[in-house]
């Protein structure tokens, strides 16, 4: 069945367009090191772009279509919530290779009401019916495999759209899916970023050695003639657009207690996996209170685990124990001290991160000024520790994001994902999206704090992010990208704070990206790790950084995707990611 088409009356011109795409996927003729951007008049050298401004609302997405329409759901007289939701919707089909109706979703929000930022958990669960013995007898090299039903956890993101609308949504819910329905039927051309991926997912579970127990339903939704779409070709999802229509219909009950359950079920019993019915109706999201640490005068808050916003907080306290301004942007120093405050604040989240039913985090302590000042102190301006241990607490003890805003000043900070790739590579039948991962990501290690139990929350990357400037809403950011995320996170507040980059610059900045220490796994990866650098970053400092002792790499593709929208007095600014394909508008 051929799931995606071409536009019939496209003019010559626009064919030629599509041939010239078909010919020169990636440009990779183009990759050359010594060209650079072209110069700007005003603001930072290295800016893409400058930022969208608006007085009634603005949207940032991965996705141009997705944005537009966010700020068509505004224009309606819709929420920041209303907006998200819509624009979510969208980027299911749009940007699958990060997100959909298959995963989880975090938020953090501004209630202009209440004059708080918001939290809620939207992560779903194991299945109730898979043992650890089993997932153990499924283990490859002691780990959890990255696909395959094994790895799949109960998807929270309809639950959270729907319970973010039944408390501030104004538009009727069934509206808010009119857009990507319309896209699904009548496609829409696939961007730069999202066909790269497609085709990398389509090799990754096209490989026998992936282990999934069936890759048809990929192959049906996302692939046509035996390949994904290029970049400029149209795609259409006509069974999401069913699966839409259900949920506009019935709410969040056509999901997790209605058709589409079944469906789930259904398929699973094919295949020989573990997800039921009783897993999905049993599912409910959790609103909470953000944790919050101030920044040299401005307060940063992230999500408690079992998500790692906390890992924002530590690295930002350790960090403020120096002054990071001095040092110089895209200095050596500045980086270094960085990466170190990383390694310390990864070696807790290791160590301590969980679903908080079912373990004890000592989360007052970690989040403390004592305890950041503890930690900095073991930081060498000019070598690297050796080893890194986490904290011992007292004994009392692939992803999108995007963000909207409205006329009431309601801001909206919202991160959605699949996990790894697209997901486990798993589509239920004549549904038209995949089911997550997220399980891969929990130990199998007696007594670690995240090992595999029926019922429990995996440890999570994904972290919307959030800024308060004397007592108002300052910044709603995120950063994409599994554990580039905090480090991310940190960077554009540092870029901001210490360095006054405006919006669109703290994201276009270099970024540096750190791997190595122990996971939440419970694997250890190696130790000090890597230090990824962007081209950007200058030959001095790149030098400087080896002669510290750091292994300096690159890895194109591994430093993550940036939305943001800040609040000023009676106006906004947006700024989305220019190693995406998206865009920041406001009105």
């Amino acid at each position: 069945m051929r799931r995606r088409t071409f536009l019939a009356a496209l003019p010559a011109a626009a064919l030629a367009t599509s041939a010239m795409a078909q010919s020169r996927p990636g440009n990779p003729n183009l990759n050359r090191p010594d060209v650079r951007g072209g110069d700007r008049v005003d603001g930072a050298t290295f800016a893409s772009r400058s930022a969208a401004w608006g007085v009634h609302g603005a949207a940032a997405t991965a996705h141009p279509l997705a944005t537009l329409t966010a700020i068509e759901i505004l224009k309606k007289g819709g929420s920041a919530v209303d907006a998200a939701i819509a624009a979510n919707a969208c980027l299911g089909l749009l940007e699958p290779i990060a997100c959909g109706i298959g995963g989880d979703c975090f938020v953090m929000l501004w209630d202009p009401k209440t004059k708080k930022v918001v939290g809620l958990n939207g992560s779903g669960r194991s299945p109730r019916g898979l043992s650890r013995e089993t997932v153990r007898s499924r283990a490859k090299n002691g780990l959890i495999p990255s696909f395959g039903a094994i790895t799949v956890s109960v998807p929270g993101a309809v639950q959270a759209w729907w319970d973010l609308h039944q408390r501030y949504g104004k538009l009727p819910w069934k509206d808010l899916f009119d857009p990507a329905i319309a896209h699904a039927e009548e496609g829409a051309p696939v961007t730069q970023n999202v066909a790269y991926y497609l085709a990398a997912s389509a090799r990754r579970y096209n490989n026998p050695a992936s282990g999934i127990e069936e890759v048809a339903n990929f192959n049906a939704v996302w692939m046509t003639d035996g390949r994904p779409p290029r970049e400029g070709e149209v795609f259409r999802n006509p069974a999401l657009a069913k699966t839409y229509r259900q949920i506009a219909q019935g709410g969040r009950d056509a999901y997790y207690d209605g058709p589409i359950a079944d469906a789930i079920e259904a398929y699973f019993k094919r295949i020989g996996g573990w997800m039921t019915r009783a897993d999905l109706k049993a599912h409910k999201s959790e609103w909470t209170t953000p944790l919050v640490s101030g920044y040299r005068g401005v307060d940063v808050y992230g999500l408690a685990p079992n998500s790692q916003g906390l890992s924002t907080l530590q690295l930002l306290n350790i960090l403020e124990q120096f002054d990071v301004k001095a040092m110089g942007f895209q200095s050596a120093a500045s980086i270094h001290h960085a990466v170190e405050a990383k390694r310390l604040a990864y070696e807790d989240r290791a160590r301590y991160f969980a679903d908080p039913d079912f373990a004890k985090i000592p989360l007052e302590w970690l989040n403390s000024k004592a305890y950041a000042a503890e930690r900095a102190r073991l930081i060498k301006p000019n070598a690297i520790l050796n080893p890194v241990h986490s904290g011992q607490a007292p004994s009392k003890g692939d992803t999108t994001y995007f963000c909207t805003s409205d006329s009431d000043g309601m801001m909206v900070s919202l991160i959605q994902s699949n996990y790894r790739g697209m997901g486990s590579g798993l589509s239920p039948d004549g549904t038209g999206f995949m089911l997550q991962n997220r399980g891969e990501l929990f130990a199998l290690t007696d007594g670690h704090p995240n090992v595999y139990a029926p019922g429990k929350r995996p440890f999570q990357t994904i972290i919307p992010g959030f800024a308060t400037r004397g007592g108002e809403p300052w910044l709603a950011f995120g950063v994409m990208g599994g554990d580039m995320q905090p480090q991310g996170q940190a960077q554009i507040i540092s870029n901001m704070v210490d360095h006054g980059l405006d919006l669109q610059a703290a994201g276009d900045s270099p970024r540096w990206h750190h791997e190595g220490g122990m996971e939440p796994t419970g694997q250890q990866l190696g130790h000090p790790g890597e230090l990824h650098l962007e081209s950007g970053v200058p030959d001095a400092t790149r030098k400087a950084l080896a002669a510290i002792g750091w292994r300096v790499g690159d890895t194109p593709g591994g430093y993550g995707g940036y939305q943001a929208i800040e609040r000023w007095p009676g106006r906004y600014a947006a700024a989305t990611e220019m190693r995406k394909d998206g865009v920041a508008l406001a009105y």
